[in-house]
């Protein structure tokens, strides 16, 4: 089930804190519940996903985006991530996240986001790409700067987010589905 009892907390612990700038980095705590892990006893990589809502969506209301959207009538969907994990997070092991928005072209919104452990160590970091959605189909981010009061022009492309961009360029849209031998099939 998704955590909204867990979100709203996050909404009410920041709504006095102050606006964030486009690139600036909200910062949140949390603990890894007892329905957080996974039978190895630590956070669940699909639940990882989860909580990074309640980093992201907060972010985007300092930097104003929530109340953009909901004035426009807009909705916010992922189009895509790519996670590393490096170390474990285990039940009831508090972590920081941050959440930031790295750069945006002409579809998209990148954001990065990361967890880190009590002892200084990253244990993930995801990079997403998000789009704003409308009723005729994604809104151009220099249309959401503008709404959120942010100059249209990002500066230029991690060198990272840019490789990442590219290599998912390269990756086949719909998937090549492989004919594979099902010796189960052959026989029925």
């Amino acid at each position: 089930m998704y955590p909204f009892i867990r979100l709203a907390w996050q909404l009410y612990k920041t709504r006095k804190l102050p606006p964030l700038g486009v690139f600036d980095t909200h910062v949140s705590h949390h603990i890894c519940m007892p329905w957080d892990i996974d039978i190895f006893w630590e956070l669940n990589n699909g639940r990882t996903l989860t909580l990074y809502d309640m980093g992201r969506i907060p972010m985007g209301v300092r930097a104003g985006l929530m109340s953009a959207l909901k004035r426009k009538g807009w909705g916010l969907t992922m189009a895509g991530a790519s996670v590393r994990y490096r170390h474990r997070i285990r039940v009831f092991e508090r972590i920081e996240m941050h959440s930031r928005v790295v750069w945006w072209d002409d579809k998209f919104i990148y954001i990065e986001q990361s967890m880190w452990k009590a002892d200084g160590r990253c244990a993930n970091q995801i990079l997403y790409r998000s789009a704003i959605t409308g009723k005729d189909g994604i809104v151009p981010p220099s249309e959401v700067a503008d709404a959120v009061d942010t100059p249209a022009d990002p500066p230029p492309a991690p060198d990272w987010v840019a490789a990442w961009i590219a290599a998912e360029a390269r990756r086949p849209w719909p998937p090549n589905e492989a004919v594979v031998a099902d010796p189960v099939r052959e026989a029925v």
